[in-house]
C-alpha cells in the first residue's frame, strides 16, 4: 500500500511508543532526528522541517538477522553524495533527471519553493509530480497538486524508481489527528489518498468518493480507507438510503480500540440514526464513547451530540437533554446546542 498507518504515544521527553500494524516500535531522538527500533530493525529518520517530508535509511535487519549483525549503528560512510552528478553522470543524465536532482538538494535544504519549480519542470517524472503535489497542497495551491497528482497517477508504474535510484526514502507525513499518522509513499495508491484529501479540501465529495472506492478495491479492510470513504459518504445530509446503508455494512465489525474505530462508530450512529434505526444508533453512539482517554475532544463532542439527537428519535427527552447539557458545559458553541437548550441570545 502507499501509506501506513502509525499511532504514537509519548513516553517521555524525546522517546515516542509507536504502535502500527507491523507491531509496536519506539523511537528516540529530538523532533525530526530519531533513531526507532523496532523488529524490523533499526531506522534513521531526518525531517525536513516544516516540509512534511522526511528521509529514511535503515541501520540493521530485523529478529532474523540478529545473529549475522548487530544492533548498532554502522560508522558514516565515506562514499560520495548520491545527489552529487559526477562528470560523466552530468553528460549523460537528461536535463528533466537534473532538475529533479536539484529539487530533491533544494527540499533537503528547506527550499521548498525552489524544489517545487525545480520538481514541476519535469512533467514526465513520475517521482517529481509526485513531491510537486505534496508541496503544491502543503502551500493550499490546490489545482497545481491535483495536476501534478493526476500526472503522477498517469505515470504510476514508475513511481518510486527514480527517489530509489538516488538511494533516496520518501515519505510524507499527514497528520490525520495529534495521535495519528499516515506515510504516505510514493505509489499509486499514494497518489490517491493525496487526490482524496484534495476533493475532501474543495468539498467535491462525489469525486473524492471515487477515488476512495479505488483505494477500497485494493484494501478494503484498511482503517484509514474506511474512515475516509465512509466520512465522503455521509458529507451530504440527504445521502441516499442505500449509501447509508453501505456506510453500515462498512462499519459492521468496528470494536472501539482506537481513535479511528471511534470516529467509524461516529459515522455508524449517523447512518443508522438517518435510517430511522434510532436504538442501533444509540447503541453505537455509545460503544464510541465506552474510552474517552487519548480521544480528540472534537470526536467525543460529536459523538455526544449525535446520541443527543438518538435519545431525542427515541422520546427520551430527558436523557437527550443531559446529554446536550453535558456538551454545553464543555463547548458551548457546539453546533445549535445551546438554541435546543434555550439559552443565550439575549
Amino acid at each position: 500500500m502507499g501509506y501506513r498507518f502509525w499511532r504514537r504515544t509519548k513516553v517521555m521527553p524525546g522517546v515516542t511508543l509507536n504502535w502500527s500494524l507491523g507491531g509496536p516500535s519506539v523511537s528516540v531522538g529530538p523532533r525530526g532526528a530519531k533513531l526507532t527500533f523496532g523488529k524490523r530493525g533499526v531506522r534513521a529518520t531526518a525531517g525536513i522541517p516544516g516540509s512534511g517530508f522526511f528521509y529514511t535509511q535503515k541501520l540493521t535487519g530485523g529478529a532474523h538477522h540478529a545473529e549475522r549483525r548487530p544492533l548498532r549503528a554502522a560508522p558514516p560512510s565515506p562514499t560520495r553524495d548520491p545527489l552529487d552528478l559526477g562528470f560523466l553522470q552530468k553528460l549523460t543524465t537528461p536535463q528533466d533527471e537534473k532538475d529533479f536532482v536539484a529539487g530533491l538538494k533544494a527540499l533537503a535544504a528547506g527550499d521548498e519553493e525552489t524544489a517545487l519549480q525545480s520538481f514541476s519542470g519535469s512533467p514526465h517524472l513520475a517521482d517529481a509530480m509526485f513531491l510537486a503535489g505534496f508541496l503544491a497542497l502543503k502551500l493550499d495551491r490546490l489545482d497545481e497538486a491535483e495536476s501534478h497528482f493526476e500526472q503522477a497517477l498517469a505515470l504510476a508504474g514508475d513511481l518510486g524508481a527514480l527517489i530509489a535510484k538516488y538511494r533516496m526514502h520518501m515519505v510524507y507525513r499527514m497528520a490525520v489527528t495529534d495521535e495519528l499518522v499516515v506515510h504516505i509513499l510514493p505509489d499509486r495508491e499514494g497518489v490517491l489518498l493525496a487526490l482524496v484529501e484534495i476533493m475532501q479540501r474543495d468539498e467535491r465529495w462525489h469525486e473524492a468518493e471515487g477515488y476512495l472506492h479505488q483505494l477500497a478495491a485494493v484494501a478494503p479492510d484498511d482503517p484509514i480507507v474506511t474512515l475516509s470513504l465512509v466520512e465522503v459518504m455521509m458529507a451530504e445530509p440527504d445521502a441516499a438510503k442505500a449509501t447509508r446503508e453501505d456506510v453500515v455494512r462498512r462499519t459492521a465489525e468496528v470494536d472501539n480500540q482506537s481513535t479511528v474505530d471511534a470516529a467509524l462508530l461516529l459515522y455508524k450512529g449517523r447512518a443508522l440514526r438517518r435510517l430511522d434505526m434510532a436504538t442501533a444508533a444509540r447503541d453505537a453512539l455509545t460503544a464510541g464513547l465506552r474510552r474517552t482517554k487519548d480521544r480528540p475532544e472534537a470526536l467525543l463532542h460529536a459523538l455526544r451530540y449525535e446520541r443527543a439527537l438518538a435519545y431525542e428519535d427515541l422520546g427520551q427527552h430527558s436523557r437527550s437533554r443531559q446529554e446536550l447539557e453535558k456538551l454545553y458545559a464543555q463547548a458551548p458553541d457546539y453546533e445549535d446546542v445551546a438554541q435546543r437548550l434555550g439559552v443565550g441570545g439575549g
